[in-house]
């Protein structure tokens, strides 16, 4: 991964290939599958882009380029940041809403480095592990995100059957539900067959649905706007303890998640971006940005709209006040709480339930509306990025039908066993347990950050030393968070031959976790780590071919 300069001033890797610092194309290794074989998940069609000769910005354009970021915020609206949401605003009030808005502009900068990855090489991140890293280490990335992607889509699942059982007023039971969910995600993800920008649309109406269902209760709850503000821009957390650190390192590590950045990566290839005009790729990756904001910003709100429901009405709430409340009411759900003065927990299944007890059944019924669309939604962008991660990694080409079936049953399996010998009223602990798996946050901010700064990668369009320096900032800061949460979790099994795995499974991590980190910095410039002349010697890329720039 390292390069010097001939005296011509092109880039040269330690090889001796010559990198010009023009734009080229990086084509994938030759495959004995055809090469012309047209080989698509999400992107059988490719939006066309309108022209704007000498316009600064264009509206009509930005609408070309949108989807992939609306696409991809719905993994900062899924169950379990749903769930992170009302348990920060039960736990902590409003004191935590800062840390809600700086991870979400954390996860904004990352998606822009996974956009500009997808744009400026045509590939997605997958496909670049599978050409930059070892087969070993390759192999193990692999599963770790993998493992990632089944963790949360168990909770995504799960929400949409906890969803249902809602509606239905238990009649749907668990396990119902999670075939239900496996039913119709399986017809929602062939609906870019009749066309690519209605399948979008679809996820837009998803969207919808959920700010119209948690901006309901927030207008229902009326929230203290001075309060809300206050916790917003105030990065100060008066009277906290154990318990809302806790939950502010939950709310990063459900915000950022790690299979999102290898799925952005690959929607941004859906535009028809001519790779070869250097203006184009600019513009590209200009117009991706604003619409990731935006999307970002819509995802933040709804975020907010719950966090704050469950600060203004729950805070500080007891067991015993629910208890009298729901008995009051009528509720079926009233030994869900009991009579105890121990402060309330809640999960989105018993967030629903209060709900109804304090606001009345419309209440319940719009929140089960909201998590039903924020569940289905996202399960839906779990397959897509399990599909990516897997073809991209693996170097996969089967039948679309086939990788959707794999991907699927991958994750399916243990949330149907989950559903049928677990009861809907105790998933905290499944949550609980869920947490550490989701913790694979090194796995895709690595490497991101690795190839998004390598010239021989990104030529003109890699990361310059701002965004290095910045970049490397946040993911130290974001792993340490993760590690945090991870060692939380490992103390808290009371068992010595737990203690005994945990830390030799830490260990592992931790090594692999340096593995990556050593060449992220090589990467950045550190060459004096470069000792290696494995490292020296293995191409950046593999370049069959190279195009000039659009005159």
């Amino acid at each position: 991964v390292s390069t010097g300069r001939d005296h011509s001033g092109n880039y040269m890797a330690n090889t001796g290939i010559v990198i010009r610092p023009h734009y080229s194309s990086i084509s994938p290794p030759a495959s004995p599958v055809a090469q012309d074989e047209p080989f698509s998940t999400y992107f059988e069609e490719k939006v066309p882009i309108p022209e704007s000769p000498n316009q600064v910005f264009s509206f009509r354009k930005l609408w070309a380029f949108t989807g992939p970021g609306f696409l991809m915020s719905i993994a900062y609206l899924d169950p379990g940041n749903i769930e992170s949401d009302l348990q920060s605003g039960a736990k902590a009030g409003f004191k935590l809403l800062w840390v809600l808005l700086l991870a979400t502009i954390i996860g904004l900068l990352l998606q822009r480095l996974a956009a500009r990855l997808g744009v400026v090489t045509g590939m997605h991140l997958a496909e670049v592990c599978n050409r930059q890293y070892p087969t070993v280490p390759r192999i193990i990335l692999w599963l770790m995100v993998e493992l990632a992607i089944i963790g949360s889509d168990m909770q995504e699942v799960i929400g949409c059957a906890i969803a249902l059982n809602l509606l239905s007023v238990g009649r749907i039971p668990l396990w119902a539900g999670v075939l239900i969910t496996i039913t119709d995600t399986f017809v929602f993800l062939f609906l870019d067959k009749y066309g690519l920008r209605k399948l979008e649309a679809f996820f837009g109406f998803l969207i919808t649905v959920m700010a119209i269902s948690f901006g309901y209760e927030y207008v229902l709850v009326k929230p203290d706007q001075g309060e809300l503000l206050k916790g917003m821009f105030v990065p100060y957390c008066a009277g906290c303890g154990p318990v809302q650190l806790e939950q502010a390192v939950g709310i990063v590590g459900a915000v950022i998640m790690p299979h999102n950045i290898y799925l952005h990566s690959a929607l941004v290839k859906s535009r028809e971006v001519d790779r070869k005009n250097k203006k184009e790729v600019k513009e590209a990756n200009k117009y991706f940005f604003i619409e990731s904001s935006i999307a970002l910003f819509v995802s933040f709100l709804i975020n907010v709209f719950v966090v704050a429901v469950f600060a203004q009405a729950f805070y500080n709430k007891s067991n015993m006040e629910v208890n009298a409340e729901c008995n009051a009411t009528g509720s079926p759900h009233t030994d869900l709480f009991p009579l105890n003065n121990g402060t309330l927990e809640v999960d989105i299944y018993k967030g629903g339930v209060v709900l109804g007890c304090f606001f009345g059944p419309a209440a319940l019924y719009i929140w089960a509306i909201g998590i039903l669309a924020a569940g289905q939604s996202s399960t839906m962008t779990g397959t897509y990025s399990g599909q990516f991660v897997m073809e991209g990694f693996l170097n996969l080409r089967w039948s679309r039908f086939a990788r959707v079936l794999l991907t699927r049953s991958i994750a399916i399996t243990p949330t149907l066993l989950v559903a049928i010998f677990q009861d809907v009223q105790h998933l905290t602990g499944m949550n609980d347990f869920l947490n550490p798996i989701l913790q694979k946050l090194p796995f895709a901010l690595i490497p991101i950050l690795t190839f998004t700064s390598l010239t021989s990668i990104m030529n003109d369009f890699a990361n310059g030393l701002m965004w290095k320096i910045s970049g490397g900032i946040v993911i130290l800061v974001v792993c340490a968070i993760n590690m945090y949460f991870v060692v939380v979790y490992v103390t808290s099994l009371n068992s010595v031959l737990l203690y005994v795995l945990s830390s030799l499974l830490s260990i592992a991590y931790l090594c692999f976790v340096g593995y990556l980190a050593w060449h992220c910095l090589i990467a950045l410039g550190v060459s004096c780590l470069d000792f290696c002349s494995r490292v020296r010697n293995r191409p950046a890329v593999l370049i069959e071919e190279q195009s000039e720039y659009d005159s």
